[in-house]
């Protein structure tokens, strides 16, 4: 299967350069290479693209400014001339960070490695699923599409991706039916995933859909015992 890639950079000599390694590895298929970051944009709301070859420093927008757009979205192999940058990439578990000038033993190295990590998680992928009742049917709900549980005194309403399903359950069961480690408790009224979590401020969360739920006292050094791990 083809790799769906991107080339951004402001530096139309590193573009033709990156374009040029990429056509020798049969591997890759380019979507796009050029400067234009809302081209690029409406490329990455419109099509499937694996990987994107980024340069940080860009008139229109930053490259970190890209990855936040598109932060657990794309994965991101960095092509920068300052290795000051690195530091901030990696925040965005970028697959690798490349120095210019770029030789094509580097580039290829860098392919592979997006190559295995992809193998790898192609191969520990696997879809954990439960089935609930509600209106007197059995839904199959994926795991990974909950983006939150929300309780609501005798019943639970599940927020997924594409439906808020209504059951009568409580938390305490609901959670002890999911995968271990990949949900917690943050409020009496409220189980997240943990991949769903994208900022801890203050008292409250936000989640990778851009709703705020709050942290409930009780689970508050749960979540600051969890957070100093990582």
């Amino acid at each position: 299967m083809k790799i769906n890639c991107i080339i951004l950079d402001d530096e139309p000599l590193a573009v033709k350069l990156i374009a040029d390694y990429a056509s020798k590895i049969s591997k890759l298929n380019v979507l796009f290479a050029g400067s234009d970051v809302f081209k690029a944009i409406e490329i990455l709301n419109n099509k499937t693209v694996d990987l994107i070859f980024l340069d940080i420093q860009m008139p229109q927008l930053t490259g970190i400014e890209l990855m936040q757009l598109f932060n657990q979205k794309h994965n991101f192999i960095i092509t920068s001339a300052y290795s000051e940058y690195a530091l901030d990439t990696y925040q965005f578990h970028v697959i690798d960070f490349l120095l210019k000038p770029i030789t094509f033993n580097r580039f290829y190295q860098s392919v592979e490695k997006y190559k295995r990590w992809q193998e790898t998680f192609q191969n520990s992928k696997t879809e954990d699923f439960l089935f609930v009742k509600a209106d007197r049917k059995h839904y199959k709900i994926v795991t990974n599409s909950i983006l939150y549980i929300e309780g609501l005194r005798d019943y639970i309403r599940i927020h997924t991706d594409t439906d808020k399903l209504i059951i009568l359950e409580n938390m305490k069961d609901i959670l002890e039916k999911l995968p271990k480690n990949k949900f917690v408790r943050i409020h009496r009224s409220y189980i997240i995933p943990l991949n769903k979590m994208k900022i801890i401020e203050g008292y409250r969360i936000q989640m990778t859909n851009g709703e705020y739920l709050p942290i409930g006292e009780t689970y508050r050094n749960l979540i600051n015992e969890w957070t100093n791990k990582k």
